[in-house]
């Protein structure tokens, strides 16, 4: 008898269609987590093969997890998911221009040595006055190439030179030796949340490792059907971290920690591996659940400000982490800490999904902006630099500024007596 699929555990009992963005966004039941799973049935059944038609509402999926928290059933969405996508991705049907935008951000996103050459690129575009030209007339033109130039993270000089120790002692008697996920995005683009992150585990008492020499976590990969060069990638993050011989792994981004806390799957069918990377997986904590659960060491200055938390989709939903970035910020004094209505709603930001999906991601985005609008907030805290890049375009387009941080960053400015994060 074949192995039962998560496919089976589905009742279409319709608990997921509510907090599903895309079925809110179109009403359509083939966009909706119990419709996908009924497409995957399909095709694991022999009723229909993959076309475009199939593809595309796999594509239109944010892969946010909303379901899986609302299902009563337990269905694993993620593994059926993460199949379906290998498959979309053998049957190779996207128009030309999709297959060569995608081979362009997954030929650089996960390379961070790449990522600082575009760096350098932004610097000349946006210092020059060629943005200031092209936002003025060519990309006025063409409307969803402006929404992905909006998505361009500030740039600065202190980019190309930002790095963290491979060692920060700690401050005080030590309490833990702990590993640190640098990332790719994250390392690059906001290196600020890393050298927080390394401050305010040094304050608290641990030994913070950053092996220089770490690459991608495979998140971006796995995340959208490309699951061998995610093993690729991962392998190579496991192997580093197995010489660093640290028992815990820290890390600052939802989306690259979700993905590894969940290694066992990919790596199913990899006798070598599969226990390695199971073994690794336990080893995987947030940055703010490790932190909520150790006693604070470091005394927190106040910070009169009134913050506005976003939970990212694969903080909340993937991880169940949804409580301890809170006790964070509410564990500084003069914070007013403010949850948005509707909290739990992706922002459209997804890994790569406003690079692929444009429209999709600003309709499901605008919502998440309204909702942050509506509770006033002095500074948005979020643990994702993806979903800070998504609302922060959308204020922009609007023509609003918000400063927004990781949580880690406010915690770090509190402990160091600074007014602002990033300050």
């Amino acid at each position: 008898m074949p192995a039962r699929s998560p496919i089976d555990d589905c009742v279409h009992c319709g608990f997921c269609l509510p907090v599903c963005p895309t079925w809110i966004s179109w009403n359509e039941e083939m966009d909706s987590p119990r419709g996908r799973i009924d497409l995957a049935r399909g095709l694991r059944d022999g009723r229909f093969s993959m076309t475009s038609e199939v593809a595309e509402h796999f594509d239109r999926c944010l892969g946010c997890m909303a379901c899986v928290p609302a299902c009563p059933s337990g269905v694993r969405y993620g593994v059926v998911l993460a199949e379906v996508r290998d498959q979309v991705e053998a049957a190779a049907l996207r128009p030309l221009g999709e297959r060569l935008r995608r081979a362009l951000i997954f030929g650089l996103f996960p390379y961070p040595a790449r990522l600082r050459a575009l760096v350098v690129l932004l610097l000349v575009y946006s210092r020059t006055g060629l943005q200031w030209l092209l936002r003025h007339t060519v990309l006025r033109l063409f409307p969803r190439l402006a929404r992905l130039e909006g998505l361009l993270p500030p740039v600065s000089f202190s980019q190309l030179s930002a790095a963290v120790p491979e060692r920060t002692p700690a401050a005080g008697a030590p309490r833990a030796r702990v590993g640190l996920l640098l990332g790719c995005v994250q390392r690059v683009f906001f290196p600020g949340v890393n050298a927080a992150t390394a401050r305010v585990l040094a304050a608290e008492g641990c030994e913070v490792v950053a092996p220089a020499l770490q690459g991608c976590c495979g998140a971006l990969s796995a995340h959208s059907g490309r699951s061998e060069e995610a093993r690729q990638l991962t392998r190579q993050i496991i192997a580093t971290f197995e010489a660093a011989g640290v028992e815990t792994v820290l890390v600052n981004a939802a989306g690259c920690g979700s993905h590894l806390k969940e290694l066992e799957h990919l790596f199913a069918g990899d006798a070598e591996w599969r226990p390695r990377a199971a073994a690794f997986s336990r080893k995987v904590q947030d940055v703010t659940e490790f932190l909520a659960a150790l006693p604070s060491r470091a005394t927190r200055h106040r910070m009169e400000k009134r913050v506005a938390y976003h939970s990212p989709c694969h903080h909340g939903h993937a991880q169940g982490i949804r409580e301890q970035p809170k006790a964070l910020l509410a564990s500084i004094p003069g914070i007013e800490l403010v949850d948005l209505p509707d909290g739990e709603q992706c922002c459209g930001s997804a890994g790569v999904y406003n690079l692929v999906q444009t429209a999709s991601a600003e309709q499901i985005g605008n919502r998440k902006v309204e909702a942050v609008l509506s509770v006033k907030p002095q500074l948005l805290a979020s643990g994702n630099p993806g979903c800070t890049l998504q609302i922060q375009r959308l204020l922009q387009e609007r023509g609003l500024k918000l400063p927004a941080a990781h949580p880690i960053e406010i915690l770090d400015a509190s402990i160091a007596g600074r007014a602002d994060p990033g300050s």
